[in-house]
């Protein structure tokens, strides 16, 4: 069996740890003043001071308390024998009952918090319980047990902020938290790059803020349509289209997202000529549009696609053009929009939705409009 790799001194601890954490125990478990550890973590004091507070705070929390007394015990205030025959303790089943490795809390947190994004979904915990487990209220009003979870791994998901509980009592309710979410977007992405051939995540920080998406792409006419992978969370389109409204129905329908992704792929088709650094704010001065003309000794390459994107803006007219290039070509989101053009709270998304009305309409009756966008 392999064990981690143990200091008889108690400094090593697993690598999930977070370093506020190591630094609270550091400083209640061996009494190192918080100058002290500013100077040997090179933060001001006041940053390592916020991080004890926090930890101290979070000492009500069960699963958190649980997991640093264990800890300060194992790493910071046993013996070496102590600390040894803690960390190699085992049970029935040949298991380790100790804290879990980087690679099992990753495998398990895949499968737990996974669970925890279901629909009322909650983490289960009491002291007198030897595993935690998620359950959900089901259809007919039962509850469902959905998943297991050693204590160990509980203690390390509620340490790392991935699950919180706001009324701890004698049964703890936790549920997952944004940084949950964001965990397990990248735990996916890991997974799905190591499945695919990559020992690595290429971009693993910003993986976690993707949402992966598929749809098919015809190159040309009369050939078969190919899959291709997409990050939905990209377009803010996406993101308001699986809103609901009152009834029921998506805010934005897929005819309206395909439109504002039309326009955006013209956008970006249009600068792909010689000039790299194109002013696209001119499209909201009517005075420099001229400067877009064939004539402005720009690659033939991007002509028709500056022309489709200069003629669906003029269409679409003053407001509604700056909500359409803003949100659908700058990618920039509601709110951002919203302060850019000096509207009222909630307003660019009722605008983006009439403006993408008028786009849709704009390509069926255009020239050659046949319906079919260009992804």
């Amino acid at each position: 069996m392999r064990r981690r790799q143990l200091s008889m001194n108690g400094q090593t601890v697993p690598e999930w740890v977070p370093n506020g954490a190591k630094r609270y125990l550091e400083h209640t478990e061996k009494g190192l003043s918080i100058r002290e550890l500013a100077r040997k973590s090179q933060c001001h004091a006041s940053t390592v001071l916020r991080q004890v507070r926090k930890f101290e705070t979070l000492r009500d929390d069960p699963l958190v308390d649980e997991a640093l007394t264990t800890l300060g015990q194992v790493h910071f205030g046993a013996s070496p024998a102590l600390m040894y025959k803690e960390c190699v303790a085992m049970d029935g089943n040949n298991q380790e009952t100790t804290a879990p490795s980087e690679a099992t809390l990753a495998r398990e947190g895949r499968r737990v918090l996974r669970r925890l994004c279901e629909s009322g979904a909650v983490l289960a915990f009491a002291k007198e319980m030897e595993k935690a487990v998620v359950v959900r209220e089901a259809e007919d009003g039962s509850s469902l047990r959905t998943a297991v979870v050693d204590r160990a791994v509980a203690q390390a998901m509620a340490l790392k902020d991935w699950i919180s509980c706001k009324e701890p009592g004698r049964i703890s309710r936790y549920t997952i938290t944004s940084a949950g979410r964001a965990a397990l977007n990248r735990l996916m992405a890991e997974a799905e790059n190591c499945a695919q051939g990559f020992a690595d995540a290429q971009s693993p920080f910003a993986a976690q803020h993707q949402i992966p998406g598929e749809k098919l792409v015809q190159d040309e006419e009369g050939a078969a349509p190919r899959r291709v992978r997409f990050n939905a969370a990209e377009s803010p389109l996406t993101a308001l289209a699986r809103r609901k409204d009152k009834f029921g129905k998506p805010f934005l329908s897929d005819d309206l997202v395909a439109a504002g992704e039309r326009l955006r792929e013209d956008f970006e088709l249009a600068q792909m000529g010689p000039r790299v650094g194109q002013n696209w704010d001119r499209f909201l001065t009517g005075g420099e549009r001229g400067s877009f003309a064939p004539d402005a000794h720009v690659g033939s390459g991007p002509d028709a696609a500056r022309a489709r994107v200069a003629t669906a803006l003029e269409d679409l007219g003053e407001g509604l053009s700056d909500v359409a290039l803003r949100c659908c070509c700058y990618l920039e989101g509601l709110e951002q929009t919203e302060k850019r053009l000096g509207w009222s709270a909630r307003s660019a998304k009722i605008v983006l939705r009439i403006a993408l009305t008028r786009l849709r309409q704009h390509y069926r009756d255009g020239p050659g409009a046949d319906g079919a966008y260009i992804g």
